[in-house]
């Protein structure tokens, strides 16, 4: 990732003295807020199908939107706040990217490899199920693509994919279910796509 924590700090630091000042009233700081949330909202944007490049100006706009409205954020939700600022942020930066009929790039793949996996069959195989995995989640709907990339990739338990998605706990399992159905159902369709299906 192009942007550090430390640069979207910086950016962020730039927001409105008052807000800063009365959000350290109640111990909610930027530095705090990019602290926990970062990886998170890099991931989620991610997994929305936001590029790389997209996908680090996207997080970078989402802390400074947080850091606008600090004094507003109640700490208890400020994963909520920092999630739903990042869905409004990936519609807009999503169109541009149809625009632009932008694709992942086998490179860019590459380089978000763990180092450890960087062996040339590995390499191989995880470009691979990157490049499936992010196919099938383009042919999701947006809300089921959301739950599973909470579910699967953040790996979160039901009730705080609700309180992420304001919905009720039922409504998030029931959701979440027919999400991975419909997974289950494209990767089969994209068997021959998957490294790592069975031989017949």
């Amino acid at each position: 990732m192009a942007a550090s924590r430390n640069e979207v700090i910086l950016s962020a630091s730039k927001a409105p003295l008052g807000a800063a000042s009365r959000a350290a009233s109640h111990g909610l700081t930027i530095d705090a807020l990019v602290g926990q949330h970062y990886g998170f909202i890099w991931r989620v944007l991610r997994g929305l199908g936001l590029s790389r490049a997209d996908a680090e100006d996207a997080t970078q706009q989402v802390f400074m939107i947080a850091a606008r409205k600090l004094d507003a954020i109640d700490p208890d939700r400020a994963r909520s706040f920092v999630y739903g600022a990042a869905l409004r942020v990936a519609k807009n930066a999503l169109r541009g990217q149809r625009r632009r009929r932008e694709v992942v790039a086998d490179d860019e793949l590459l380089d978000e490899a763990e180092p450890e996996a960087r062996g040339p069959e590995k390499m191989a195989e995880l470009v691979q199920a990157r490049r499936l995995l992010a196919q099938v989640l383009a042919h999701l709907d947006e809300k089921h693509r959301r739950v599973i990339v909470l579910a699967e990739v953040e790996q979160l338990e039901v009730p705080e994919i609700a309180l992420l998605e304001g919905v009720p706990v039922g409504t998030a399992a029931s959701r979440l279910r027919v999400a991975r159905e419909k997974f289950r159902a494209l990767l089969l369709t994209l068997r021959d796509h998957n490294p790592f299906a069975d031989e017949p």
